[in-house]
């Protein structure tokens, strides 16, 4: 059975507030993902929860933990060099927490941007892969790829999980964005999701079949890595 431990940790010089993290990890744990939140929903929304838990039933231990606008209950995400260095904060207590699992990051959609931007900028200690749920490549109605240009400077392996009806990345620029990364990227796609990964309610799949099939995803792609 696993368990939580919650944890208290100070971020970088120059980002004076500490954040909440929260580890779980399995008996049978084989690599830890540390996780950041969406933009609107912290750590312990119950879409992360139940992200936590799958994760845990599938052999992965994950690290949530909050940016400091959540933590202040704002809601307007932090500045990115804030961001930035809470993500590396979180990875860097990932490996104090878990020296012996392999180390992967990423999150839900914002989070998941902002530890990209991290890598890019510098490489993130140990951290062998990143994986994007429902990466945001552009606001909702305003197509674009700019928000994917930095993806260039990552040299690491890529794992993007995404709904083909994703409002925040339209399925062509998404996979050609993919395309363009070349043999780092891994695109997995869910018929009929959003970016919130909910599908139609009368639709031939249920919301809880798609999670289960983005985790199983999610734990293969790391497992396939973590040796």
């Amino acid at each position: 059975m696993s368990t939580d431990t919650v944890i208290e940790t100070l971020l970088e010089p120059g980002v004076a507030q500490p954040v909440a993290a929260l580890l779980r990890r399995p008996p049978d744990a084989r690599a830890l993902l540390v996780l950041a939140h969406g933009a609107g929903a912290g750590m312990t929304h119950p879409a992360m929860e139940r992200i936590a838990l799958g994760l845990a039933a599938r052999g992965l231990a994950s690290l949530r933990y909050q940016f400091p606008y959540m933590q202040r209950r704002s809601r307007r995400p932090d500045p990115p060099p804030v961001c930035h260095a809470t993500v590396r904060t979180a990875v860097a207590a990932a490996a104090a927490l878990a020296p012996d699992l392999p180390r992967f990051a990423g999150g839900r959609s914002f989070g998941g941007r902002m530890t990209s931007q991290a890598q890019a900028l510098e490489p993130l200690r140990g951290v062998r892969g990143l994986v994007f749920i429902a990466f945001p490549l552009h606001p909702a109605g305003r197509p674009g790829e700019e928000r994917a240009a930095h993806l260039a400077q990552v040299e690491i392996p890529l794992l993007f999980l995404s709904g083909t009806r994703d409002e925040l990345a339209e399925l062509a620029r998404l996979r050609a964005v993919a395309e363009q990364l070349t043999a780092r990227a891994t695109l997995v796609l869910f018929e009929h999701a959003d970016h919130a990964l909910h599908v139609p309610a009368r639709g031939p799949v249920t919301d809880e079949q798609i999670e289960a099939r983005m985790l199983d995803a999610l734990a293969r792609w790391v497992l396939e890595r973590a040796t």
